[in-house]
């Protein structure tokens, strides 16, 4: 015990020097930013990233900065690392509508079905540790529910356990099923944003391959597959093909 807390002393300062670190890089980048240094500002805030942090409020302050200093391709890209960390942020939903304008393909989206925009809708409601601790209360208000059921005499609060215990452990599901489902979206990102300044989209995975369609920097697509230094790619509007992967950068 005696040379666990030794140890425990000797790494304190290291933890410490580098929250204080932290700290500073915050205050400075956001120093850079009130004092339109964009370039700067755009400087410390990838030296945060560097350090291992990553937060929907970072990816933001980064995308704001790289927006002011005209690289639209790196604002769009910071701007959906943020919204795949805080799908339901306003505000980083907002500056993303206004940095797409300047794209110059513009995709007409394919509708989809009701009930699925419906449950998007519901899990972005919410990050993950959100809906995880929804998952862990719903689940000792089970518990709970359970025990009033065994050991209370009462009919009343039997039936009233009974159902309101179904209710609990099925939102405790539902909950854990979203939470799941957020972490998946979080950590396999298959979606990139286009950095060539315009490229043409292939048939096959080779220069030789039909030229399809153009597309221009900054647009987001889907990565559907991977075959050497090339991607298969899919649009918003159902068009597929294959780009060189140097022309894309993956959120």
């Amino acid at each position: 015990m005696k040379k666990i807390l030794i140890f425990i002393l000797l790494i304190a300062p290291f933890f410490v020097f580098a929250q204080e670190t932290n700290e500073q890089l915050w205050e400075k980048a956001n120093a850079y930013y009130t004092t339109e240094e964009y370039q700067q500002a755009v400087s410390a805030y990838e030296q945060i990233l560097s350090t291992g942090e990553e937060s929907a409020k970072v990816y933001f302050n980064l995308g704001n900065a790289y927006f002011k200093t005209g690289d639209i391709n790196n604002a769009i890209l910071n701007y959906e690392r943020a919204k795949v960390l805080a799908p339901h942020d306003e505000d980083i939903a907002f500056n993303l509508q206004v940095a797409n304008q300047y794209v110059v393909t513009q995709i007409e989206e394919l509708p989809k079905p009701f009930f699925l925009r419906w449950k998007d809708s519901v899990i972005n409601k919410y990050p993950a540790d959100t809906w995880a601790y929804i998952s862990i209360a719903s689940f000792v208000l089970f518990l709970l529910l359970l025990g009033a059921f065994f050991f209370s005499k009462t009919v009343a609060i039997k039936r009233a356990s009974f159902w309101i215990g179904i209710v609990a452990v099925l939102l405790s599901v539902f909950a854990v099923s979203h939470a799941a489902q957020q972490k998946a979206r979080i950590n396999n990102r298959n979606t990139a944003i286009v950095f060539c300044p315009r490229v043409t989209v292939k048939s096959s995975p080779s220069e030789t391959g039909t030229d399809l369609f153009l597309i221009y920097e900054g647009l987001k697509l889907e990565i559907t597959d991977q075959l050497d230094s090339w991607t298969e790619i899919k649009l918003a509007d159902g068009n597929q093909g294959w780009l060189p992967d140097s022309c894309i950068v993956r959120i």
